[in-house]
């Protein structure tokens, strides 16, 4: 039973609790570097990495903060984690992979503001999840960011090519795209729910 709740955790970060596509968190990296799939991607990795990490060195952090009655201090404390991981990230990629870090640009120092990687750490929190139920929300969070990135990249790479009127070109074009998207993802609603009774 336990096992089955861990997927329904994964499956409903992924689609039904999509970041991006249902809580509308880390708006700004998905409209700025959904343009070529391979940022996307390069992207994605990088906050799935965060993720999975901002929650693994928060998770002892909280609970201890929560058992010594200073849980006012678990934002402050998780903001001060994420920046350092984020710091950590960007020297590894500029050192191994300095094609991704240049064309991630600022989008990769944004991922410390990124409201998708608080949101996950907060969200562990208040569904008082158990350290793997955390880990697996945070692993869906990122699989559901990459999954919504990819879409979208490839929906922007099609509209490149094609014709259309010119008040739509530029931002109008790219968030009728994106709400399109968006409504792409309401086909999952009850799907999780319905197959794991979550």
């Amino acid at each position: 039973m336990y096992i089955t709740g861990l997927v329904s955790i994964l499956l409903a970060a992924i689609t039904t609790n999509n970041f991006i596509l249902s809580k509308f968190l880390g708006i700004c990296p998905f409209l700025g570097v959904s343009k070529k799939t391979n940022t996307a991607i390069g992207m994605s990795a990088a906050v799935i990495f965060v993720m999975l990490l901002a929650t693994a060195a928060t998770f002892p952090l909280n609970k201890l903060l929560i058992a010594k009655d200073m849980a006012y201090l678990m934002t402050i404390v998780q903001i001060l984690v994420i920046a350092g991981l984020v710091q950590f990230v960007e020297i590894v990629l500029k050192r191994y992979i300095p094609s991704l870090y240049q064309a991630l640009g600022v989008y990769l120092p944004l991922i410390t503001t990124n409201c998708a990687v608080l949101g996950v750490v907060q969200l562990n929190v208040q569904n008082n999840y158990d350290f793997l139920q955390s880990m697996f929300n945070s692993l869906g969070g990122g699989l559901g960011f990459m999954v919504a990135m990819i879409m979208f990249s490839g929906v922007r790479e099609r509209l490149e090519g094609n014709d259309y009127p010119k008040f739509w070109e530029g931002l109008p074009i790219t968030l009728v795209a994106a709400a399109i998207t968006a409504c792409s993802f309401l086909g999952f609603t009850g799907l999780v729910e319905g197959i794991f009774g979550a």
